[in-house]
C-alpha cells in the first residue's frame, strides 16, 4: 500500500446550503387571505362612512330647512329630508363605495335599494315619531337629537342590507377596475417572494451528454 492512500474513501464535496423560504411564504398562506379580507372590509367601512356622513349632513340640513321655512309637521319634514338623502346616498354608494360591485342588473339593484331604503326610512322616522307624539319631545333640539338617533339605527340596517343584497360582490374571476386592483394587491407580494425563492434554489448536477460514436475509417 502506498504512502499516499490511507484506506479511507475520499470525502464527498459538501452540497450547497438550501436557502430558507421567505418568511412571507410561511405566514402568507395562513394569514395573507385573512389580512386581505380585513383590509378590504376596513376600506369598505371607511368608504361607507364617508358617504353616510355626507348623507347625514344633507339629511339634517334639509330637515331643518324644511322645518324653518314651511309649516309641515316634524315627521313629514323628516321624511322629505330622508328621501333627499336616499338619492344622495345611492349616487355615493354606487359610484364610490361599491363602484367595483356587480353592475349587470341595474333595475334589480335599484329596486332592492329603494325597498331597503324605505325600511330604513320607517326605522329612522319611527324613532322621531315615537319621541314627538309618544313622549311629547318636539322642541328643535329634541327633534334633532332623535332624528340623529333614528339615522344611526337605520344606518346599521342599511349597511347590512346594501352590502348583502343590493351591491353584490362580483363572482370570482370577474373583478375589474378598482376592485380587481384591491383584490390583487394583497397577493402580489407573496407571489413575488415565492418566485424569488424558486429562482434561488440550486440547480442539481446535470448529467453529461452521451458522445456520439465516431465512424471508423478503414484504409
Amino acid at each position: 500500500m502506498g504512502h499516499g492512500s490511507s484506506g479511507r474513501p475520499p470525502a464527498s464535496p459538501a452540497s450547497p446550503a438550501t436557502p430558507a423560504p421567505p418568511a412571507s411564504d410561511v405566514s402568507g398562506a395562513s394569514g395573507g387571505g385573512l389580512l386581505g379580507r380585513i383590509r378590504r372590509a376596513w376600506r369598505e367601512v371607511v368608504k361607507f362612512g364617508a358617504v353616510g356622513g355626507a348623507g347625514l349632513l344633507v339629511n339634517l340640513l334639509v330637515f331643518n330647512l324644511v322645518r324653518h321655512t314651511t309649516d309641515l309637521p316634524v315627521v313629514r319634514a323628516s321624511v322629505i329630508a330622508t328621501v333627499v338623502s336616499i338619492v344622495f346616498n345611492y349616487i355615493g354608494f354606487r359610484y364610490f363605495t361599491y363602484r367595483d360591485r356587480d353592475k349587470s342588473g341595474r333595475t334589480k339593484e335599484l329596486t332592492l335599494f329603494l325597498l331597503f331604503s324605505a325600511i330604513g326610512l320607517v326605522i329612522e322616522n319611527g324613532v322621531l315619531y315615537l319621541a314627538t307624539y309618544g313622549f311629547g319631545w318636539h322642541s328643535p333640539l329634541q327633534s334633532n337629537v332623535f332624528k340623529f338617533l333614528g339615522i344611526g339605527i337605520a344606518t346599521l340596517f342599511r349597511f347590512w342590507s346594501y352590502r348583502s343584497w343590493v351591491f353584490r360582490a362580483l363572482p370570482a374571476g370577474r373583478e375589474s377596475g378598482a376592485g380587481a386592483d384591491d383584490v390583487g394587491s394583497g397577493a402580489r407580494e407573496p407571489v413575488a417572494d415565492a418566485e424569488s425563492y424558486l429562482k434561488a434554489q440550486p440547480k442539481g448536477p446535470q448529467s453529461p451528454r452521451p458522445k456520439k460514436p465516431q465512424p471508423k475509417v478503414y484504409r
